[in-house]
């Protein structure tokens, strides 16, 4: 597994992470099982959230005994200093350490997200005071907003950015070329959401008879598609890619990741021309498609 510098900490994350809502809705003892794998693998940024769902549950007695061994990322969807408190370390609690390498800020998203986690009893304050305290090592957050993340960028100096960098929502929308051009000036690490997404679900088709039932996007599944997506997104400036919350699709970009090999010309062509009548997951006016 090949690994890239988080920020200027000198540590290395692997390019693939493992995203914790693959333990979601799973046994414990499968759940120990993707956990153990992944590690094998040479895998050690694993991220979760409250969330999603049990998984921070099935997560915490997984990393049991491998704590060590893991960069563990965790998130907020909290607004305020208090809320953000309680969920800070119930987190800690229910994953089963004193601390985490990353905690995040979690969906960014719109103007009131921004106001109210930066005012005054906002989210910022607990998240600041806990790096103070050694419960955060590095402070990151997440957005679906070009608009909201760049604000985040303007009012404290992040770490990292964990964000959509999508093939199709990047080449045919412009989302998130403004963090990008924004992590080439200043140095901010991103890492990436969606590499591996195609493009929204059929409307039509209820959430119960959709093949990958904890991805709200379809994901791609021919594995040429999904290297060159993979390629596409690791050409960025970005750390690691997490992939979809599927342990069969978080194989494949194990199997299939080549991150030291940027798209061609000829293949750059190739997937811009892929899907053009399906509608992309993100904008760059409207952020997140309904």
């Amino acid at each position: 597994m090949k690994t890239r510098l988080y920020g200027k900490s000198r540590e290395n994350l692997s390019v693939i992470g493992f995203a914790g809502i693959i333990v979601m809705n799973e046994t414990q003892a499968d759940a120990n099982r993707f956990v153990a794998e992944a590690i094998d693998e040479g895998v050690n940024y694993f991220d979760v959230a409250p969330s999603y769902g049990d998984a921070q549950n099935k997560l915490g007695p997984a990393l049991s005994g491998k704590r060590s061994k893991v960069f563990l990322a965790c998130k907020t969807e909290k607004r305020t200093r208090r809320e953000a408190e309680d969920a800070l370390n119930n987190s800690l609690r229910i994953l089963q350490t004193d601390y985490f390498d990353l905690y995040q800020l979690h969906g960014m998203t719109t103007p009131e997200d921004v106001e109210t986690a930066f005012g005054p009893d906002g989210a910022m304050e607990t998240i600041v005071k806990a790096a103070q305290a050694g419960k955060i090592r590095h402070i990151g957050f997440s957005a679906h907003s070009d608009e909201a993340a760049l604000a985040c960028l303007d009012r404290f100096p992040f770490e990292s950015l964990l964000y959509p960098l999508n093939w199709m929502t990047y080449l045919r929308e412009g989302f998130g070329k403004p963090l990008v051009k924004r992590a080439e000036d200043t140095g901010l690490t991103l890492l990436a959401l969606k590499a591996m997404a195609r493009c929204a679900w059929p409307e039509n088709l209820p959430r119960e008879q959709r093949p990958f039932p904890k991805c709200w996007y379809e994901p791609l599944t021919d594995p040429d598609k999904i290297a060159m997506a993979l390629r596409f997104t690791l050409s960025l400036p970005v750390t690691a890619a997490v992939t979809p919350g599927h342990m069969g699709l978080f194989r494949q970009a194990i199997r299939l990741v080549d991150a030291d090999r940027p798209l061609t010309d000829v293949e750059l062509a190739a997937i811009k021309a892929w899907d053009t009548e399906q509608k992309p997951i993100f904008t760059s006016q409207t952020g997140l498609r309904s």
